[in-house]
């Protein structure tokens, strides 16, 4: 688990993450009408922010973290609007405060026999495409935004979860590698 490391906490003349969300649940009560086994919540983190590479393995300068093979990379401070890449808040997962950034990905799960690939147009009318499915689980995809914007595919997950028979939706959100000890 990779903690941030402590600095004062920063809070930017500007807000350049005001379209995201101070908090992302998922899990029990996340979502209306979603039943799921557990609940966490992701809490933005003032102070750092990420930015999203066209190409893994990206050498960058003053990273404290870097995740996905090079393709994101994560910063102390305030970002540089000239940055080539998009920028995106930092989140740590809670209780713990391990460091996640959002992909702009959510996975969504039907009910058992429900085709996903059959929902299409109801995705596309929530503001979604589906970018994979799954010939082994039918009923699962991932989804992204049809903006391709990572804001918007957080701030429509209460679209999904409006679906007749969506029994999950989790945005994809990448985090360091961990080993799973017990397991």
């Amino acid at each position: 688990m990779y903690s941030l490391p402590l600095i004062s906490e920063v809070r930017f003349e500007k807000d350049y993450f005001s379209e995201y969300p101070e908090q992302i649940r998922i899990g029990n009560d996340a979502y209306t009408g979603l039943r799921l086994r557990t609940a966490v919540s992701y809490t933005r983190k003032p102070g750092y922010y990420a930015i999203h590479y066209n190409q893994p393995k990206t050498l960058v300068t003053g990273a404290i973290l870097q995740l996905n093979d090079g393709k994101i990379a994560i910063f102390p401070g305030e970002p540089n609007q000239s940055e080539q890449g998009t920028l995106s808040p930092v989140y740590t997962l809670q209780p713990n405060g391990s460091v996640a950034v959002p992909t702009g990905l959510i996975f969504i799960r039907f009910a058992e026999g429900v085709d996903v690939k059959s929902q299409r147009e109801v995705i596309n009318r929530a503001g979604y495409e589906i970018v994979e499915s799954f010939p082994y689980a039918p009923h699962t995809a991932w989804l992204r935004a049809q903006s391709g914007n990572i804001a918007d595919a957080i701030a429509r997950i209460p679209q999904l979860e409006a679906i007749p028979e969506v029994e999950n939706i989790e945005p994809q959100m990448l985090m360091e590698r961990g080993l799973r000890l017990g397991y």
